[in-house]
């Protein structure tokens, strides 16, 4: 594949790193030969570091970015509208994706330069100290497995639970790709092939993992992306126990106020794990689709529908987060160009608890109402003293509105999507169409409708 050829394997690895405090000690770095870029534990290290900012991402659509608001852009018919000039993202928004889509591309395409980057500081765990050869690998997995945990939600049918799971899914690329071959043309996985490799690797990542790591992967950021995985494929025992190995570590605490988990510089008590930008970094793009140019956004790209305000108690304090741009109402999530994309907050490993527990019927942790009770009074609202799975499922959507949760949750729940059930492959993106005219084995895998 074009992706993961040798240019990124080599070259991409060193443009990254260069970002870094620690440059690679090689010289002349156009003749960086990629066994050499991985011959010590300090050149080892910085090339993690560089798989951090392929996370963040380098383009004009930014990979967390894509993540977060392409969910929202394709689940959010009815709550919000794109009202942007920007061609890619109305497509999705209007699920009238092409093939040639820049925005589906560059999630791709920045997904897989990720996974490829901790492809390579994998191969190379032998050159790196004992003492933290663990991390380094929790760190690689973990990162490899947000990737293909996302590339599978996006651009495959959605996980059916008691099923087999056999429809395509994306390509599990698992050596470091160190130039084009017939090596590289690999085909699609099974979707249930994706989510075994994803859940095997995190299970790994939480062994090895500390529990603080500064701005990099912990074991709880692994725990809270299993709880995640296996919220998505409704294995909810399994879900409600990774929740509740964050939840009981006792090192995370809710933020006194809703509006301080957000627009953060620097990690808030809730903050699991998180994307740091900083001018040097550039632009945050949540920021810039999602705010006004009061606060470095565009002209407020995403409006949120009175359908969406509609939802809230007028007293619910969530509600005051939302803000007038000149009569288009907008999100106040994303008011800082600077400051942090929250990725796992402790809100949503509360309300993964809630939700598990109150469909087996059971208590592990504390009670469903009482997990319920803790975004909901902080939200300024009364306690409950019992609550339905609705309720749950309406607080999950309250409090982790416009976070990237709404194309997925809508599937999993097998909700409509306005006029599209929630297995129509108009919800499913396209195999990037360069993808398909580069690697063989992909010729005849593209998805439903493109």
């Amino acid at each position: 594949m074009k992706k993961i050829n040798s240019i990124i394997a080599i070259f991409i690895l060193i443009v990254l790193a260069t970002s870094c405090e620690k440059k690679l000690d090689l010289k002349p770095q156009q003749d960086l030969d990629e066994n050499l870029a991985l011959n010590s534990d300090a050149n080892v290290k910085t090339v993690l570091v560089s798989a951090y900012a392929a996370l963040r991402g380098h383009s004009p659509s930014g990979n967390d970015a894509c993540f977060l608001r392409n969910s929202e852009l394709a689940g959010g018919t009815g709550e919000i509208s794109w009202r942007g000039t920007y061609t890619n993202p109305r497509e999705i928004y209007n699920h009238q994706i092409i093939a040639a889509n820049g925005d589906i591309t560059v999630q791709w395409m920045q997904s897989y330069e990720c996974i490829n980057i901790c492809n390579n500081v994998l191969s190379a765990l032998d050159v790196v100290n004992v003492d933290d050869r663990g991390k380094v690998e929790g760190e690689a997995l973990f990162l490899r497995s947000l990737m293909y945990f996302d590339l599978v939600r996006f651009y495959a049918k959605t996980y059916e639970p008691l099923t087999t799971n056999s429809q395509l899914g994306v390509p599990l690329v698992l050596t470091p790709t160190r130039g084009i071959s017939g090596e590289n043309n690999v085909g699609r996985s099974t979707v249930e092939e994706v989510y075994t490799k994803v859940i095997t690797d995190l299970v790994r990542a939480v062994s090895l993992l500390p529990d603080a790591n500064g701005y990099y992967a912990t074991i709880g950021a692994a725990n809270a992306l299993l709880a995640r995985v296996y919220l998505q494929k409704g294995d909810y025992a399994k879900a409600r126990d990774a929740a509740d190995q964050v939840i009981g570590s006792d090192l995370y605490q809710l933020t006194p106020t809703y509006a301080g988990a957000f627009n953060n510089i620097d990690y808030s008590s809730e903050d699991i794990f998180a994307v740091k930008y900083t001018a040097a970094d550039g632009i945050n793009l949540m920021t810039e689709f999602w705010s006004g140019v009061d606060y470095g956004g565009r002209d407020g790209d995403i409006e949120i529908l009175q359908a969406h305000l509609n939802l809230y108690n007028p007293a619910d304090q969530r509600l005051a987060l939302f803000w007038d741009y000149g009569g288009v109402m907008l999100s106040g999530k994303w008011n800082n160009q600077y400051g942090l994309i929250n990725m796992f907050r402790l809100a949503e490993m509360y309300l993964i608890r809630a939700e598990c527990n109150q469909r087996l019927g059971t208590a592990v942790g504390d009670t469903p109402v009482n997990d319920y009770n803790m975004t909901h009074e902080r939200a300024g609202l009364p306690g409950a003293t019992s609550v339905t799975i609705d309720d749950i499922l309406l607080e999950r959507r309250l409090e982790l509105a416009h976070e990237g949760f709404k194309l997925h949750d809508m599937k999993r729940l097998k909700l409509n999507v306005g006029t599209f059930p929630y297995n129509d492959p108009k919800l499913v993106f396209p195999i990037p169409g360069r993808e398909i005219a580069a690697n063989p084995a992909l010729k005849d895998q593209q998805n439903e409708t493109y």
